[in-house]
């Protein structure tokens, strides 16, 4: 399949996007809003000529907070124009931009989808000197219309597994004319690297710079912050865990992995974090009907020490330190080091008649009727290996304070990029 061809069943496939775009708002209002942005239609305005980079979702604008930080601070004269895909990822940027430190110099909307004329539509009004695209977010169009108008496109930060290669592989009539567009591929890994060359990309244009996430420096009031919120919950002595940004089907593993986990460890406090705002009341109605009445904890207000669980509403609103946990994870993967958590700082949710937590009214009809809570015998098995995984987790954590694993990664893949970057914009 080659790029005209994807221009044309992407036009075909336009009514599938907008009924999906439609349930996608059904289920998260915030998917409303701004539709137009989406087709180029109704950008806000944006100063030109500067640079335009783009996270699609939450992780990548919090990976690229330095990037963005560390390239206004060289290029002052430059605006930044950031995009996203998600609402979750423009709350962050807005979070982390939106101030008046930064009025003028960092702009914000989202992307249009990669059909060719909104692409173009898009970098008319932006006009950048330079595109950088966080990861793997790959959209053939928008590439093309960078490099039909000169404009160097830097892939940062890029991951590519050999499940994905293998994928893009069966394309090679789209991958590979689109990867030679690429000015600069900054990739993680040495056997990243030799995928991208396999699959097209100039080989002279691929440079193994590392994450740049292992360059994300930390706010030192974090720690006290986690400390007040600890304390807040009567929890300074108790063995603490987070399950953060879980997707449906993995609440019932870590509430099944948390019920063994109090076998051993009878005063555990876990804390709950769905990824998206929308599946909040499910997920606390979840651990109410499994007899785990959790306490609701946005940051906005004080709250009486938990009793088992704890859940925090949403993942995505903004950054705040969480009481640095005793065995951390994220769904199933444990992580060697975490201390920061992102939720809401206002109540977001509200009361339904039946004095539970909802978001929306359907989202109260749909607790009472107790939809999602059954997942099937292998949610159960995976449950019963994760609750072993978190005592052990929780065990070695209590006899090694501190304890980290895993690989630390190298620092300095941030300056590595921006040496590449400075290259293209010489």
């Amino acid at each position: 399949m080659n790029r005209p061809l994807y221009s044309l069943l992407l036009h075909l496939a336009l009514p599938l996007i907008v009924l999906r775009l439609a349930y996608r708002a059904w289920r998260a209002p915030a998917y409303a809003r701004r539709l137009g942005e989406r087709f180029a239609l109704g950008l806000p305005p944006l100063k030109p000529g500067g640079i335009w980079l783009h996270a699609v979702s939450l992780g990548e604008s919090i990976a690229a907070a330095p990037l963005i930080r560390e390239l206004l601070e060289r290029y002052p004269q430059l605006p930044i124009t950031v995009t996203c895909m998600t609402p979750t990822g423009s709350e962050r940027i807005r979070a982390l931009f939106g101030t008046p430190e930064y009025a003028g110099r960092v702009q914000h909307c989202y992307l249009p989808y990669d059909l060719p004329w909104a692409a173009a539509r898009f970098l008319e009004r932006v006009q950048p000197r330079l595109a950088l695209i966080m990861e793997t977010e790959l959209w053939p169009n928008h590439i093309h219309q960078c490099a039909r108008r000169g404009i160097p496109v830097v892939l940062a930060n890029a991951r590519l597994s050999a499940r994905s290669a293998r994928g893009y592989a069966r394309f090679a009539r789209l991958t590979a004319p689109m990867l030679a567009e690429l000015s600069l591929i900054a990739v993680q890994t040495a056997a990243e690297a030799e995928r991208f060359r396999d699959l097209g990309a100039r080989p002279e244009c691929v440079e193994v710079t590392g994450s740049i996430k292992y360059d994300l420096h930390l706010d030192p009031a974090l720690a006290q912050r986690a400390a007040a919120l600890r304390a807040q919950w009567g929890a300074q002595r108790r063995p603490l865990w987070i399950a953060a940004s879980t997707h449906a089907g993995e609440d019932e593993i870590v509430l099944a992995a948390h019920r063994r986990l109090l076998a051993d460890q009878p005063d555990a406090l876990l804390l709950l974090v769905p990824r998206h705002p929308e599946r909040f009341a499910a997920v606390f109605e979840l651990c109410r009907r499994q007899g785990s009445p959790p306490a609701v904890a946005p940051a906005a207000r004080p709250r009486t020490p938990p009793t088992r669980c704890c859940s925090a509403t949403p993942w995505a609103s903004c950054c705040s330190s969480m009481p640095w946990p005793t065995a951390p994870s994220s769904a199933a993967a444990w992580w060697p080091t975490a201390g920061i958590i992102c939720w809401s700082r206002r109540p977001w949710v509200s009361r339904c008649s039946a004095g539970r937590t909802c978001s929306t009214p359907r989202d109260s009809r749909a607790a009472a009727r107790g939809r999602g809570a059954r997942r099937g015998r292998r949610w159960r098995a995976a449950g019963r290996r994760g609750g072993r995984a978190v005592a052990r987790a929780a065990a070695g954590a209590a006899d090694e304070p501190g304890r980290g694993g895993g690989d630390a990664g190298q620092p300095g893949a941030l300056q590595r990029l921006l040496a590449g970057v400075g290259r293209l914009l010489a």
